[in-house]
């Protein structure tokens, strides 16, 4: 976690002692923070920012609201999280952004509420890695899990599900949507809509693959990787159309239908931009 007193590690406090904000940092009065929730100097908490228990914020980062962070998070030095987004169709309209528990923020990440003309929320879950210089821009959805490496950048109304991996200066084009457990190379450009389990490369991306050693790490067993590489050959590599494909992959093509089977499918069917192939 991130040290806000100069030091390698931080001493545990009394929650029954409130917050423990350095005195350099500037915390507005409107702001609501746990008991327990450390803050560094030359920090700035605005009105409107909820911090949840045990969340732990370094020095020089900015937070505005209106947006709720929750428990159990990092949020490393110079970071910029809830700002006016960049989309210039933004006039001021109350908009807000929401983080969950347990999040990683590293060293100057920008993450900007959403608009108006979305559902005017930025939304990231559990569990996620923002590594140093990640963007996440205005009405992004971010699942649970993720790892975005140093540099990746998702543009506005951007959606990844669960468990994606983003290499280092990846870039996501607006409206697209990366399905869960889906990987993409370092200086990757992302244009299409990438299916879930899928491993894209290049610029434009291009289908590489399935996310095999994501699967073993998942501990799947052989008959599931399996199934998953007969449902890929279908739709990547047997030149059908997608429908054709998501028609064999109803007809069980594949093999007998799953959670798996039926994750790959939505991620399809879902697609506003087309898939990347």
């Amino acid at each position: 976690m991130p040290s806000i007193h100069g030091h390698c590690t931080i001493a545990a406090m009394n929650p029954a002692h409130g917050p423990d904000l350095h005195p350099l940092a500037l915390v507005d009065p409107e702001a609501q923070l746990a008991g327990d929730v450390r803050v560094g100097p030359w920090s700035v908490i605005g009105p409107g920012v909820e911090l949840g228990a045990g969340t732990v914020v370094g020095p020089h980062v900015v937070i505005q609201g209106p947006c709720r962070i929750g428990r159990g998070n990092a949020i490393f030095q110079f970071a910029s999280i809830g700002a006016d987004c960049q989309d210039r169709k933004y006039r001021g309209e109350p908009t807000r952004l929401e983080i969950g528990d347990g999040n990683v923020i590293r060293e100057h990440v920008t993450i900007h509420r959403g608009t108006a003309q979305d559902q005017g929320v930025t939304r990231i879950g559990h569990r996620n890695l923002l590594m140093v210089g990640v963007h996440v821009a205005h009405d992004c959805v971010l699942g649970d899990d993720n790892v975005l490496a140093n540099g990746a950048g998702l543009a506005g109304h951007v959606h990844l599900g669960d468990g994606v991996i983003l290499g280092g200066m990846t870039g996501v084009h607006q409206f697209c949507r990366i399905g869960s457990h889906a990987m993409a190379a370092g200086m990757t450009l992302v244009l299409k809509d990438v299916a879930a389990f899928t491993m894209v490369a290049g610029n434009p991306a291009r289908a590489r693959g399935l996310n095999i050693e994501g699967m073993r790490r998942r501990s799947w067993d052989s008959e599931r990787i399996a199934s998953m590489r007969r449902a890929y050959r279908l739709v990547f590599r047997e030149g059908l159309t997608l429908e054709q494909a998501l028609d064999r992959l109803e007809q069980g093509h594949a093999g007998a239908p799953g959670p798996d089977l039926a994750l790959f499918m939505d991620s399809l069917r879902g697609s506003g931009r087309g898939i990347t192939r």
